[in-house]
Formats: C-alpha cells, structure tokens, sequence
C-alpha cells in the first residue's frame, strides 16, 4: 500500500502464520525495512513486484531488531545490497544463536543519531525493551517513524523474550513520544496516521501498559 509519496508498506495480514510488516523508502536510494522470514519472503518480493521493483532495486536493508520474523530475509538480498542493524542485537543474537543461525555480517552497524541514504535523511535511535538494540527509524521529511516491535497501534512490544525488559521498553516508548510523529509504522499491525491519532496511541499505552513495564 502507498502510505505516502515515496514510501510503501507491505502490510502483512495473514493470522496464520507469523511475520512482519515490510517498508520501502525511494529517493535516489531505495531503502527497505525488516525483510521478514525467509519462508516467506515472496510477500516482499510481490510487494516489489507490483512497484515494477525486483530485489536488485534495494540499495539498503535495515532491520530494527535481530527475531527471525524481522530479520532471516536479509538472506535473500544480492550482496550488492547493503545490510545494517544495531551492533547490540547483532552481537546478542551471534551470542544466543552459538553458530546454529547464519546471521549475515552487516556492512554497517546503525547508531543513535542522523545518518542519510542518497538524498534520504534518517535519525537512528536506539530503543531497546523488546531486544537489547532494538532501533527506531525517523524519516525525516515525512516525520516517518518505523518502531519495530517497539510501538504497536494499541499495543507494545513482549518484554518477555530473552534480552526483554519492561521498565527498559517503556522509557524507550517516552523517547520516541517526544517525535513529531505523523505517520506511525509498526512491525506488526496496522500503521497510524495524523499526530492526533499518534498522539492518542501513545496516551492508550500509557494508560493500559505502563502499570505492566516494571
């Protein structure tokens, strides 16, 4: 779906199996973000499809944390394509995964801050809770904030996994609610768009999931 000019959301909606929604980013560059599983990566390569795009396209894939519904596609990338992920989740998952997952090397490791694709201007910022290095990404033009499994549309990411920490995911949540925000992207679920609609979702998770974040 076009959620703006220059970004596309593959929005997944099956309930029978589990994965992440897909976005792609165009400028000079074409960003995209969280690949989703390996199994089902032909929900990606459709979503490109209908652009008139192949994964050839994609100069850069950044992946907000390292669950294998967000990550194990990177895998099907030509290694033209350029790779980035947090150096904490990429260690924490090397660490958990003991040589059982063959995680791609990033090119690059994403650190809090401002880096640019082309003429595409993003603001890293690191918002661990859900995994320890879970990252936020701000377009900037489009006041775009991809959250990962950090932020959902009345909802929040499971703190329960290894690596999860409620207090640690809710002072990540008030970080990224300071943002002007007008379109909300979630790793699963519907995105949001409009500040008020924004700014009342973060006032439900306050409200219904704080008193559960300790």
């Amino acid at each position: 779906m076009k959620i703006a000019e220059g970004l596309h959301g593959f929005l997944w909606q099956s309930s029978m199996e589990n994965n992440c929604n897909t976005y792609l980013v165009q400028g000079k560059k074409t960003v995209l973000v969280d690949p989703g599983h390996r199994h089902l990566f032909s929900h990606v390569e459709q979503g490109l499809r209908r652009l008139g795009l192949t994964v050839e396209a994609v100069d850069l894939v950044v992946v907000t944390h390292a669950h294998p519904d967000h990550l194990e596609g990177v895998s099907k990338f030509p290694k033209t394509t350029l790779f980035a992920m947090s150096e904490e989740d990429c260690r924490f998952l090397q660490s958990m995964a003991s040589g059982r997952y063959a995680l791609p090397e990033p090119d690059f490791f994403l650190r809090e801050g401002d880096f640019a694709v082309g003429d595409l201007s993003f603001r890293v910022f690191l918002t661990p809770g859900h995994s320890p290095g879970s990252i936020s990404l701000y377009l900037e033009n489009l006041k775009a904030l991809f959250t990962g499994d950090v932020v959902f549309s009345q909802g929040i990411g499971r703190t329960d996994l290894p690596g999860g920490a409620g207090r640690v995911l809710r002072d990540s949540i008030e970080k990224l609610r300071r943002l002007p925000i007008d379109y909300l992207l979630p790793g699963h679920g519907n995105p949001l768009q409009g500040r008020e609609a924004v700014a009342k979702n973060f006032q439900v998770i306050e409200e219904y999931w704080y008193p559960y974040l300790r």
